[in-house]
């Protein structure tokens, strides 16, 4: 086999074994970008924006081929409860994308992301629950929720991010956009209420070992930041019916969603030290890293909007100082990510070199063998 088929048959089996959840890379690196320009901090943040395109168009491409080649796969982690909700970081990394590509000279293609947004949010919302409800494989669903499932919540809150950024851009469908805005934060909001619910019931009644305990229930916190973000968002928008009817009642509430989120913060870091310094689980990366990246950023981003909005200096002040723990999170993981790449590459070479030296081993052993007397059998 050839070094290139070697090459591509790793890569395929990288395909096969990709997990749903990797669009959090985008998820995490768009909301950090979005963070330093919202900052000052332009250069930085369009440097982020990039790599956020970039990652986002890589996994497209390699979801597609996954979808294609591997339908069997995709089937399975479907109807896996602790995996199909990961699907819902398609929906919230094309609309981080399209929420920093606003300010850019690609804001037009915002309009373009954030209507392929709602389709797939659209799509998912009603597929991934059929698949995970109805269609599962069979084995109990409560003991497998997790912290992807808030991923949901947080898809319906990054479609009404975008929508609200949107309406400028189209104000001939602002009646529309407006409406849309307010469904999507809604469903949002209950959707967080209604797994919080099920996540309390899990650990009430089944408990939650430190290995169960993994980056994504970080979302928790994530999800409430991005409703923030949403709501302020919705707040600023026209003064269409939809709006109108929903903005006191949506301003009244981010405030309340803002202080629970910094209350879970505390709870987060502690179950982290449980997990890792009391119980000993090594930290090493896994691509769930990214799903505690992006909380971090959002909330960072959500305690400047709400502090600007509501003119409260100070939490605009925590949001700035969130914001470079969001950004060593970043680096940290973004290492581990190069790491893990760099360290494959190695176990493949050096597993490819035994290889090698195998067969030239058992040809030295046979010439031994026929070297020494008696050796020779002929």
């Amino acid at each position: 086999m050839t070094t290139l088929n070697r090459t591509l048959e790793r890569a395929d089996r990288a395909v096969k074994a990709l997990s749903p959840g990797y669009f959090a890379l985008v998820m995490a690196t768009g909301i950090v970008s979005i963070g330093l320009t919202e900052a000052g901090f332009d250069w930085p943040g369009r440097a982020l924006l990039v790599l956020a395109a970039i990652a986002y168009v890589v996994l497209a491409a390699l979801y597609s081929i996954r979808w294609f080649r591997y339908p069997a796969e995709v089937m399975s982690d479907l109807r896996n409860p602790e995996q199909a909700f990961g699907y819902f970081t398609i929906v919230a990394g094309t609309g981080v994308v399209a929420t920093g590509l606003l300010d850019t000279a690609l804001a037009i293609v915002s309009v373009a992301l954030v209507v392929l947004a709602a389709l797939l949010w659209f799509v998912l919302g009603y597929a991934i629950p059929w698949f995970v409800l109805m269609q599962r494989d069979g084995k109990p669903i409560l003991e497998r929720t997790n912290g992807t499932w808030f991923v949901w919540s947080v898809a319906s809150q990054s479609l009404a991010v975008g929508l609200a950024g949107i309406e400028p851009l189209v104000p001939s469908a602002s009646v529309l956009i407006g409406m849309l805005a307010v469904l999507s934060w809604s469903v949002g909001a209950l959707l967080y209420a209604g797994i919080a619910v099920l996540i309390i019931l899990r650990i009430v009644h089944l408990g939650l070992t430190p290995e169960q305990f993994q980056p994504p229930y970080w979302v928790s916190m994530g999800a409430l930041a991005i409703s923030v973000v949403a709501g302020t968002g919705i707040v600023n928008m026209s003064a269409t019916p939809m709006v109108e009817a929903a903005a006191s009642f949506i301003g009244g509430t981010v405030v309340s969603f803002w202080c629970f989120a910094s209350w879970l913060i505390p709870m987060l870091l502690g179950a982290g030290f449980w997990r890792h310094v009391l119980n000993g689980i090594p930290l090493r990366y896994s691509p769930g890293m990214w799903s505690m990246v992006f909380p971090l950023g959002m909330f960072a981003v959500a305690s400047m909007r709400l502090g600007r909005v509501e003119r409260i200096p100070w939490i605009e002040v925590i949001g700035t100082s969130f914001l470079w723990i969001a950004v060593l999170a970043w680096l940290l993981v973004a290492a581990g990510l190069i790491g893990s790449v760099i360290r494959r590459g190695v176990d493949a070479r050096e597993a490819r070199d035994a290889r090698v030296k195998a067969p030239d081993a058992r040809e030295a052993s046979t010439s031994a063998a026929a070297d020494t007397p008696g050796g020779d059998h002929r």
